[in-house]
């Protein structure tokens, strides 16, 4: 090692990196170079911010709204988010246990450190979010990885749950609708992973988009739990860089006082757009979960004829995963060739975990003309390679 690189922190040298952005970042220098390339490997909205939300920040701004505010964010904004919990979910949350953040990533990390103890254990599925490890390890605990199969939907079975509880399991992650997995967990399933001892952990990021039935908040199962949500996904807000925790009254001063030190709070003007978000959107949502289904039902029925649909069909989020195991035992290399040669993006599997090593994860958060190309370009590309 460099006598410079000895001093970076260990933490920083030892993170991985983000797969699906060295995907997106090749990309780019692609499409830099003039390459027409179809994205189906970021899980952004393709939609533009609906206009009410717009529209609450320009007048925010207008107004002087561009100020330090509490910092556990806009009173108005955590009334809100209460409300929209009891109207959708009918659990009856205080707006005190709401702490707003620039974002969910900030959230996750708030949740880590005052949540895990140095060598505190959390469970966590394979396949899985590829930070959710990162978070864990830099707050000092320990991921321990349960693998989740595809003939399951590529969820949580109990008993592999309840053997890796241990005396330092200190929570259980759900994510649902998850990422990359697009899996959507019932009422029964999360009632029985509530019920298991450990705090629960959960990522709602992707609540709202769901296709087939509907999702469940963990807080309709038990209030030994931490919520995690935001704006991004639901409302095209990506780059606006809000979200929240709910967490059990015990736990707000802490996460308090850790917002106070590393973020101070979320944008003034931002969390006006966010109340705008949950009292104006509907209709604006429910075209887009709409869209997001016509595109989900296209892609499924194509990944079925090209032989690389899993074995059972993703319900929520925008994404799915594709099974390239006949072409492939090395999704990293394997991804990078698709992109250069069939000119599309999509993110390899084992960005997301061990278990998920010969699959590729496709996002539909792209139009459908732009959704269609991607595929013929993809089957035009495997009907060259040797299954």
């Amino acid at each position: 090692m460099p006598d410079r690189e000895k001093d970076i922190a260990t933490r920083a040298r030892e993170m991985p990196p983000f797969i699906v952005m060295d995907i997106l970042e090749k990309a780019k220098e692609m499409e830099a170079r003039g390459e027409n390339i179809i994205h189906l490997e970021i899980g952004e909205p393709d939609f533009d911010t609906p206009e009410p939300i717009k529209e609450a920040a320009r007048r925010a701004l207008r107004d002087g709204d561009t100020h330090y505010t509490h910092s556990l964010g806009k009173p108005e904004l955590r009334e809100e988010i209460a409300r929209y919990y009891q109207r959708k979910y009918g659990v009856s949350i205080s707006p005190d246990q709401v702490v707003v953040t620039s974002g969910t990533s900030p959230a996750m990390l708030l949740t880590f450190s005052v949540l895990l103890k140095q060598g505190d254990e959390v469970i966590l599925p394979d396949p899985y979010y590829a930070c959710y490890p990162n978070f864990i390890r830099y707050a000092g605990g320990q991921p321990v990885f349960i693998p989740v199969q595809e003939e399951d939907g590529f969820k949580y079975r109990l008993p592999p749950v309840q053997a890796s509880i241990g005396p330092r399991t200190k929570a259980i992650l759900i994510n649902s609708p998850a990422n990359p997995t697009g899996t959507v967990f019932t009422a029964d399933e999360l009632a029985a992973l509530a019920g298991l001892g450990p705090y629960i952990i959960a990522d709602e990021i992707y609540h709202g988009l769901v296709y087939e039935g509907r999702e469940h908040t963990i807080l309709e199962f038990t209030d030994r739990a931490f919520v995690i949500n935001g704006f991004s996904k639901l409302y095209a807000m990506t780059g606006w860089r809000l979200g929240y925790v709910i967490a059990p009254p015990e736990f707000v001063r802490p996460l308090q006082k850790l917002q106070q030190n590393l973020f101070i709070c979320a944008g003034s003007f931002v969390q006006a757009a966010g109340i705008a978000a949950l009292r104006e959107c509907d209709e604006h949502v429910a075209h887009m979960v709409a869209t997001y289904d016509e595109r989900r039902r296209y892609l499924l029925s194509r990944l079925k004829a090209m032989g690389l649909a899993t074995r059972v069909e993703p319900t929520g989020a925008f994404y799915a995963l594709a099974n390239v195991k006949k072409y492939t035992d090395a999704s990293y290399s394997f991804a990078f060739e698709i992109l250069e040669k069939a000119r599309v993006a999509v993110t390899p599997g084992i960005d997301f975990g061990r278990n998920c090593e010969g699959y590729i994860r496709i996002s539909y958060a792209n139009s459908l003309e732009n959704i269609k190309e991607g595929l013929d370009r993809l089957e035009r590309f495997l009907a060259g390679k040797k299954a």
